[in-house]
């Protein structure tokens, strides 16, 4: 299924398949919005400007995410956070991890 996200740092929004945690494009915690896809296709361009402006401002922000929970109950997650010893929030951890793993990647590229 896909559903509409929203990346603060690229100020971007996203149609992905499933409930990322995590923005393709740099790797930043997404926020999932509560917009269906077909509503958000049916917006013109100025409308569609003024709904990503309104997920730049944190206070409207709120009121537009969506709360996916169920995640919380998969196998990834458990295993994920038995190695959280800092208790980060989830898409931080993911954010941070995905981020390695590019700096990993490049390093390996360059030797």
């Amino acid at each position: 299924m896909m559903y509409m996200h929203y990346c603060k740092p690229c100020h971007r929004i996203f149609m992905l398949n499933g409930h990322k945690l995590i923005c393709p494009k740099c790797a930043s915690p997404l926020t999932e919005l509560q917009i269906s896809y077909l509503d958000y296709v049916e917006m013109d361009m100025e409308e569609r400007d003024a709904f990503k402006n309104a997920c730049a401002d944190e206070t409207q922000l709120c009121k537009l995410k969506a709360s996916y929970r169920m995640y919380k109950y998969s196998k990834w997650y458990k295993e994920l956070q038995a190695h959280n010893e800092k208790n980060l929030p989830i898409t931080t951890l993911l954010a941070s991890m995905a981020r390695q793993g590019a700096e990993d990647c490049n390093l390996h590229q360059m030797h």
